[in-house]
């Protein structure tokens, strides 16, 4: 990584530019500093089109201007963070603020300023780096340093609202009377401008209609969605076709090689990758992927892409990493799958939302008595949530733009509402006897078995977004045994 001049913020541009404490140059002679401001051709970008989901944004600002009339309302996409020294983490706009614009750059902040009809929209961004005072390329995050920018206009076509410089809008904000809203947690600035204008309660009304608008997902999400799995499934193949190699090294192969799958073909992936072989299957949230791959037992891999416009799939399953089960293997995983088959069933539109997952448990509840591992009747079980030493988790979640999507909705509107068409959600039970586990025949110790699936409520019922995976256990068998050759 190259080592730039300087460490300037974008706050900082109308000062001299600052000399890195232990760079190798001791300044900028007038001559270079003359030199480095000519020469350069005309790159404006002239021929653009606003991006595919220009006219859905527009209809999503339009109904946050309803729910909000005669108030200002800030949204800002956040900053970049410092993962060390004068590097960052990869930068990711706030969902709020990327689900009302579009746009994914840093320090950007969508203003929504009443007037007699709604609102007018305005998009503030950084513009093009300044050529004459050397930002382009002594600034840390100067366009020969990061990249090229695009410029007001160009954003202004491609979003189809009018972009200001964003370096302003703080002072601007600060002069502003009359009542203001804005997402809380992305842009300390903005909201320090703000600090004597807004209420916790006003912006968390915000936060939760905006949330709550993500719930009904329209043509363009379902189509981002179903782009996000087909990706993430060409993924698992690909995990599959190497899992000699996650043999002979470890998860990280594993890891490794999904994201590949993702960087190629999406953003990123939608949340780190779970990996886990063998018993580490029994660990939910397994992203250390540092463990042995070892054949006889099994992998669960829950993993998913995210597309360039930040949606993401979500799916899991779990493999054996020799091809084949074995007898008690295939038995827990059975009992997974029509739970699964259980919880799908039970999405539908008008359904309560908590169906699916009451369904599920009913019928691990149902494997566990019948086991020998709960006493009865199931009934009891459920009502004292006995499973739950087992299932752990709940069987699913709202998908979308985040992997747990619509996380700031009304109870009311989420976990105990309705299902719509347009929601989509994840079906995922699963069981997980834990190695250390003492309650359990030991042969069950260190088994964990996960099947996930991304479901779209339709108008009929339903559609598994996630069917090219085989879920079934001898439909697992077959398809692994088909990519290997």
């Amino acid at each position: 990584m190259a080592e730039e001049l300087t460490p300037a913020t974008p706050d900082e541009s109308e000062e001299p530019i600052k000399q890195r404490k232990n760079g190798l140059y001791p300044g900028v002679s007038d001559e270079l500093a003359e030199n480095m401001k000519s020469g350069w051709a005309d790159t404006e970008l002239r021929d653009l089109e606003p991006i595919a989901q220009a006219a859905e944004t527009a209809a999503r600002r339009a109904a946050l201007s309803a729910r909000f009339p005669g108030e200002r309302l800030v949204i800002p996409a956040g900053n970049l963070k410092t993962r060390s020294n004068d590097t960052e983490y990869a930068f990711r706009a706030s969902v709020e603020y990327a689900f009302l614009t579009g746009n994914q750059t840093e320090d950007g902040v969508l203003v929504l300023e009443p007037t007699a009809e709604g609102h007018e929209a305005t998009i503030y961004l950084l513009p093009r780096s300044d050529r004459e005072n050397g930002e382009f390329w002594l600034d840390g995050q100067g366009e020969l340093w990061v990249g090229r920018r695009h410029s007001l206009t160009e954003a202004g076509t491609l979003y189809g609202i009018p972009a200001s410089d964003v370096r302003e809008l703080a002072g601007a904000l600060r002069e502003a009377t009359g009542p203001v809203r804005v997402v809380r947690g992305y842009d300390a600035g903005i909201e320090a401008a703000l600090t004597d204008k807004v209420t916790a309660e006003r912006d968390e009304e915000l936060r939760v209609f905006l949330s709550e608008a993500r719930l009904v997902k329209d043509e363009f999400e379902i189509g981002e969605l179903q782009k996000a799995v087909d990706s993430t499934v060409r993924g698992f193949e690909d995990v599959v076709k190497v899992l000699d190699k996650a043999e002979a090294t470890s998860e990280r192969y594993i890891e490794g090689t999904f994201f590949l799958r993702a960087r190629v073909e999406g953003n990123d992936v939608g949340y780190g990758t779970i990996a886990a072989a063998g018993p580490h299957a029994c660990t939910l949230h397994w992203v250390r992927n540092d463990g042995a791959v070892r054949s006889g037992e099994l992998l669960l891999l829950d993993a998913g892409v995210e597309t360039h416009t930040y949606y993401t799939a979500d799916v899991t399953r779990t493999l054996p990493i020799n091809g084949r089960f074995s007898d008690l293997q295939r038995k827990i995983y059975d009992a997974v799958y029509e739970a699964q088959e259980a919880g799908i069933a039970a999405v539908k539109p008008g359904a309560k939302y908590r169906d699916f997952h009451d369904a599920a448990q009913r019928v691990l509840a149902e494997k566990l008595v019948e086991w020998g591992l709960v006493e009865g009747p199931v009934e009891r079980v459920l009502e004292l949530g006995l499973q739950r030493r087992w299932t752990l988790h709940g069987t699913g979640h709202m998908l979308g733009m985040d992997v747990h999507d619509c996380a700031a909705a009304r109870v009311e509107a989420y976990v105990d509402g309705t299902l719509e068409p347009g929601m989509c959600l994840t079906v995922e039970p699963g069981l997980y006897f834990q190695a250390d586990d003492l309650t359990v025949p030991e042969e069950y110790r260190g088994i964990g078995v996960r099947i996930e699936d991304d479901i779209l409520v339709t108008e009929d019922g339903n559609r598994n977004l996630s069917a090219a995976l085989p879920r079934r256990s001898d439909e697992v068998e077959a398809w692994m045994a088909s990519l290997k050759g």
